[in-house]
């Protein structure tokens, strides 16, 4: 049994010692500093609508080594939540708040959403932690208002087009624009956004070797169009012919074996066909898709390695935090973009424009219900591993308190010696809503949310302890479900517990008006100072 660790304890056993109280608050706006060779570097990893069994660690029949690794000499969370969507989850990662209350998600009567802009309060993480002696790093997607080196990175590889992995139009270093990338070159995203990461690092070890390092490596895989390299996807083919009804059940053997669920698997999507249904060129065709969602993983999980080595070869892995999640749970999305679709062309190349759509996502998303954009279990869910040799002495343990998005910088920013910001430009920042899963670290049953909360796209949820009530679209009914034994949300007992079901729907609505009046309170503000 791992050691029951006190905050104070669990910092001087990682190397922090009595000279973390002494560390300055980021509200305090201290000029840069040069950090302490204790202090860890952080790498944050973000894959992009990865399902929360894709990973080997996680049940998953894809060849993911290195996050395999990283697992079993480290820990593994069961239970943490994203936002159910790309652009809001980044901005929980980074801020520490719920999205909408930074208006990165919408806000009713508020400019909000992919469109929104942060209050001058909500600072990003790379803002958090230069005070503390931090160079900061960017690689891969932002999808947040502003640009990276204006929000506190050194560094930034910037990838805006998430329509073409092989030959993006949109692309931007340290903010600044850079030509198309032409079709028919060797480029390949994951490949190009671990190789900035890595001339990143490597500098990093030329010219301030003093100081510790964030690198947030954010790919842009598996996200649809499924495209991947054809040697990648060769490995593949074939090896999804039993179809999505056999082999998210043997996911689900497998992760029960794991420890890592304890329901029932929950009934195949209504929109996805049963399998044994399908013609014999409807089979192929469809494990076609699945082996490129696939071979796109298993890339990013080769060069997230090649990153990794970098980090070895600095003699810096003991001491780095590397944290890896998903932005949500797998796409059921059916689109057709950028440069369309040429049926003829060979699955996965740059001429396609496919997505996986229900019955894979039912697959990456086993064992839970829905996917991406929904806020059941399937929408929100996701892997997330921590890997730090030096702070964590559990190996391949798991962790099942309830986390959040929310949670990721407060975490870092407490390993880091610092706390999140008090203050900012003078004016109190309102105190985030994230915790510091810190003490989870040393043991399970350390943190505890009095509850977590969701709202995209007219889906509401929110989870007490083991109730959860959940609802689709503005106008669906409130479900509620007992996670003690079925968080794969297949035993609804709304009607069975009308009050309990009422109780939560309440404490939601109530939670809504919090967030939602935080959004808009410096707007208030400003229009109160305008008159």
């Amino acid at each position: 049994m791992p050691l029951r660790l006190s905050r104070r304890t669990f910092l001087e056993l990682a190397g922090f010692g009595m000279a973390a109280a002494a560390l300055p608050s980021c509200g305090e706006r201290r000029g840069t500093e040069t950090a302490s060779p204790r202090r860890p570097n952080i790498l944050l990893i973000v894959a992009d609508d990865m399902g929360f069994s894709d990973a080997g660690c996680y049940g998953g029949d894809i060849q993911t080594p290195n996050l395999d690794r990283l697992a079993a000499r480290g820990l593994r969370f069961t239970q943490c939540y994203s936002t159910a969507r790309c652009w809001p989850s980044r901005a929980s990662i980074l801020t520490g708040y719920y999205p909408h209350q930074v208006r990165r998600d919408r806000v009713p009567g508020v400019p909000s959403g992919t469109g929104g802009t942060r209050p001058q309060w909500a600072r990003l993480l790379p803002e958090m932690l230069r005070p503390l002696g931090y160079r900061n790093y960017h690689s891969g997607k932002w999808h947040v208002d502003g640009k990276p080196l204006r929000n506190g990175f050194d560094r930034s590889y910037w990838l805006e087009d998430t329509d073409r992995h092989f030959s993006p139009k949109v692309h931007f270093e340290d903010d600044r624009p850079l030509p198309a990338v032409p079709p028919g070159t060797d480029y390949y995203s994951t490949t190009a956004v671990a190789e900035h990461s890595i001339r990143c690092l490597k500098e990093h070890a030329a010219r301030h070797a003093d100081r510790p390092f964030l690198q947030y490596l954010a790919f842009i895989v598996p996200h649809f169009p499924i495209q991947a390299p054809a040697e990648d996807v060769a490995r593949y083919r074939g090896r999804y012919r039993e179809g999505w009804d056999v082999l998210r059940r043997r996911r689900w053997e497998r992760q029960r074996e794991m420890g890592l669920v304890n329901c029932e698997l929950s009934a195949r999507d209504a929109k996805a066909a049963a399998w044994n249904s399908l013609s014999d060129a409807e089979k192929d065709a469809w494990d076609a898709r699945m082996a490129v969602h696939a071979a796109m993983v298993d890339r990013m999980d080769r060069e997230i390695g090649r990153v990794i080595d970098q980090v070895s070869a600095m003699g810096a892995l003991d001491n780095t935090v590397i944290l890896f999640v998903s932005d949500n749970g797998a796409s059921a999305e059916r689109i057709l973009r950028g440069d369309g679709h040429d049926p003829s062309a060979p699955p996965g190349s740059a001429r396609t424009f496919q997505c996986i759509e229900t019955g894979w996502a039912n697959l990456a998303n086993t064992p839970f219900r829905r996917h991406k954009i929904w806020v059941h279990e399937g929408g929100i869910s996701s892997p997330l591993i921590v890997h730090w040799p030096a702070g964590i002495t559990a190996r391949g343990e798991l962790r099942r308190d309830v986390c959040h998005f929310i949670d990721l910088a407060p975490t870092i920013v407490e390993l880091a010696g610092g706390r999140m910001p008090q203050e900012w430009g003078g004016k109190p920042v309102p105190l985030p809503p994230g915790l510091s899963l810190a003490p989870d670290l040393a043991r399970d049953g350390a943190v505890h949310h009095e509850a977590l909360w969701w709202s995209h796209e007219g889906n509401r949820a929110i989870r007490v302890g083991d109730m959860k009530t959940v609802a689709e679209g503005a106008n669906g009914p409130w479900e509620l479900y007992d996670f003690a034994t079925d968080r794969c949300e297949s035993n609804n007992l709304a009607e069975r517990q009308p009050e309990k079901a009422k109780e939560l729907a309440d404490r939601w609505a109530r939670m809504t008006e919090d967030i939602f009046r935080l959004a808009k309170a410096d707007l208030a503000a400003g229009e109160e100072r305008a008159k």
